[in-house]
This record gives C-alpha cells, sequence and structure tokens, in this order.
C-alpha cells in the first residue's frame, strides 16, 4: 500500500501456482518480474482434487491432503524467502479463474502470471479432464496476464527423432545476431 493506504498496482504481481513443472516456471518468472519493478508477490494456490489423495474414503485422506497443502507451502517458502521481494502466500478454494481474478482485483495488481501445460497429445488430453485455467483466466481478465510457456525446443523433442535431424541437417537450428552501428562504433 502506498501512503494514502491504496495498493500501488504497478508494483504487484499475482501469480497462480501449481506445484508441477509450469507452475515452478511462472513463480520463477514472476519473482522475476516482480525484482524488475522493485514490487511485491502474491501468490495464489487454489485447491483442487490433485491436492488429496485419490481414496477419498481413506479414514485420513483430509489429514493427508493437509499435509499436502504444507508442504506446497513450504516448497514456495523456501524459494521465495530471500528473494528481496514482499511476498504473501495463500490458499484459496473455488473456481481457479474466478480466485485468480479476485486476488488481483484486492490487491489491484498489474498483472497476473500464470503457467502453461504445453502443447502435444498429453496436455490436449489433461484439457479434457480438466479445462484451462490459464485460458479461462485470459477470457475474463481486463488486466494482462502473462502465459509462461512450456519448455519446449527442438532439442527437447517437440519434433520426432527424425524431423529433428532434418531440421538440425538443414541449418534451421542455429541463429543469428545482428546489431545496429551507433555513434563510435564501426
Amino acid at each position: 500500500m502506498n501512503e494514502s493506504g491504496e495498493h500501488d498496482r504497478a508494483s504487484t504481481v499475482v501469480v497462480g501456482y501449481r506445484p508441477d513443472s509450469s507452475g515452478e516456471r511462472a513463480l520463477a518468472v514472476a519473482v522475476d518480474i516482480g525484482r524488475r519493478l522493485a514490487g511485491r508477490l502474491r501468490v495464489v494456490h487454489v485447491v483442487d482434487l490433485t491436492d488429496y489423495p485419490v481414496d477419498v474414503d481413506s479414514a485420513d485422506w483430509e489429514q493427508r491432503g493437509e499435509e499436502t497443502l504444507d508442504r506446497e507451502r513450504d516448497r514456495v517458502t523456501h524459494t521465495l524467502v530471500g528473494c528481496g521481494l514482499d511476498w504473501q502466500y495463500e490458499v484459496r478454494h473455488g473456481d481457479p479463474a474466478c480466485e485468480l481474478d479476485q486476488a488481483a482485483r484486492e490487491n489491484d495488481a498489474l498483472l497476473i502470471v500464470l503457467g502453461s501445460r504445453g502443447g502435444g497429445v498429453g496436455a490436449t488430453v489433461s484439457r479434457w479432464v480438466r479445462p484451462s485455467v490459464t485460458h479461462r483466466t485470459i477470457r475474463c481478465q481486463h488486466r494482462p496476464v502473462l502465459v509462461v510457456p512450456a519448455r519446449r525446443s527442438v532439442s527437447e523433442g517437440w519434433l520426432s527423432g527424425s524431423a529433428r535431424n532434418r531440421h538440425h541437417q538443414q541449418g534451421r537450428g542455429s541463429r543469428s545476431i545482428v546489431r545496429g552501428a551507433g555513434p563510435g562504433r564501426p
């Protein structure tokens, strides 16, 4: 908050966190943005069934779910302690897109940072089972939403082995940098 008690919109970043690689990448990018803005970070995890054991009839189902949530909080805390930012981690219950929107409104956030599950057959099947929070968040926002892509590149295998080999053999795997000449540069 600023001196008049209002949130400083230009410095608050809300990040949607999931305890997977996309959530970790989103958190890392949000920390980087927060540092560049000298701002605050609000990490929001919305509870879903993946936070709880599969066997709902288990006598310790709720306890094990709470233990999972505690481990997730500890993981984020470990990442953020010493990052140089004012940060807050919170667990919410409800529709993830709505909860992220609510957190952004409450903090008058500059933007929301989310991870992407990426493409491919696995992500497509996953979207049938669990609709994309990222897509739903983008559709309902008036503020920017930064989507951190899944790590995919030619070398990480988004092309089949033979296509990847052809791609590199044809020289498409290289890059060049061109710099313009400015004052005092040849």
